[in-house]
């Protein structure tokens, strides 16, 4: 009897995980042409959608084809199309992803697409792109770093930050440092959760008005201080109830992440404790997007993600203990530390 017809499931995973790729850059066109944005305005058919995008009308009909298939629109050719929850997720409005998918099927699709040259050699697929640094290239174009900003504070929104204060009780603290503070979305939740306390964040200058203008929105700027600074040469405040440090360790050696931890280490009280919130790679097959962030960190600035024995090393050499770990949505992990001894030398 034969078996040509018969079923190949290796074939036909090989063939999703080849053309992954193809779903990155069909989604990634949709909220470029803001198709998401034009089915909520009313525009539903293939026809007016490309007109309203200023788009050719075959190639918008056969992407809305694709889009259907991937969960991203519902409905037809002939009834329109309208937006699932995921398509909701790509529109151009506060708490979307959009700037996360723009950000990843634009200067990370392209750092990627260089990614031989990290597998190779180990350096970053991203300079091999963009022929400098993702620091420094966010450093010279503000617009971008906005952009890449907005993203991050959308992963948080999406991802993690609206849960830390559920399992980390933040009522007590009087002040909070956040360190590489970013957009100061992790800041103002925690603010939000300890109504007597004043915020501290530290980032580079550039960052400072993306941070100041969500402050202010959220928590307001009586409650928290911005500093312009390098989280490695910059003073740490002295003496805080708590630290944060969140997804900035996987940018960094181990060297640079020492250097980093003993002087957060240096700027605690007794009473101190740092809450760092990365994502934590585990053993065997549970849990995919670490690992898979762990080589996106690798092929953009040359980081990674670490496992919990390597997070205790890192901790031990820095005069810190983890006292434990909580498991936060999306694979994220906050690491709550304390004061372990003096800091080694």
């Amino acid at each position: 009897m034969s078996t040509d017809n018969a079923p190949r499931p290796a074939a036909r995973a090989t063939i999703d995980l080849i053309t992954a790729a193809w779903h990155t850059q069909a989604v990634h066109a949709a909220a470029r042409l803001g198709l998401p944005d034009l089915i909520a305005a009313g525009h539903t058919g293939p026809a007016e959608l490309a007109k309203a995008a200023d788009a050719d009308p075959d190639a918008v009909r056969r992407l809305l084809r694709l889009l259907l298939r991937l969960g991203v629109v519902d409905g037809d050719e002939s009834g329109g199309y309208r937006n699932t929850e995921v398509g909701d997720l790509l529109r151009d409005r506060p708490g979307s992803l959009r700037d996360v998918c723009l950000l990843y099927g634009e200067e990370f699709y392209q750092a990627w697409g260089e990614s031989i040259e990290t597998f190779r050699t180990g350096k970053s697929g991203f300079e091999k792109a963009y022929g400098r640094s993702l620091v420094g290239y966010l450093g010279e174009d503000p617009d971008a770093a906005q952009r890449f900003q907005r993203a991050m504070q959308a992963q948080a929104n999406n991802f993690a930050f609206d849960a830390v204060p559920r399992y980390i009780d933040f009522t007590a603290d009087q002040h909070v440092v956040d360190i590489a503070g970013g957009s100061g979305q992790l800041l103002a939740t925690v603010l939000g959760a300890a109504p007597e306390a004043r915020g501290t964040l530290l980032d580079l200058e550039h960052n400072i008005p993306i941070a100041r203008a969500h402050l202010e929105q959220t928590v307001g700027l009586d409650r928290a201080e911005l500093v312009a600074g390098d989280m490695f040469t910059s003073p740490i405040p002295q003496g805080a109830d708590t630290y944060l440090l969140s997804r900035v360790l996987g940018d960094w050696s181990e060297g640079d992440c020492v250097r980093l931890l003993r002087s957060i280490r240096g700027a605690m009280g007794p009473h101190s404790r740092l809450v760092i919130i990365e994502m934590v790679v585990q053993d065997g097959k549970a849990g995919l997007l670490a690992p898979l962030w762990d080589l996106h960190l690798m092929v953009v600035n040359g980081g990674h993600q670490r496992s919990i024995g390597e997070y205790h090393e890192l901790a031990d050499q820095s005069g810190l203990a983890i006292e434990r770990s909580v498991q936060l949505p999306m694979e994220t992990s906050a690491l709550v530390l304390t004061a372990a001894s003096d800091i080694p030398s």
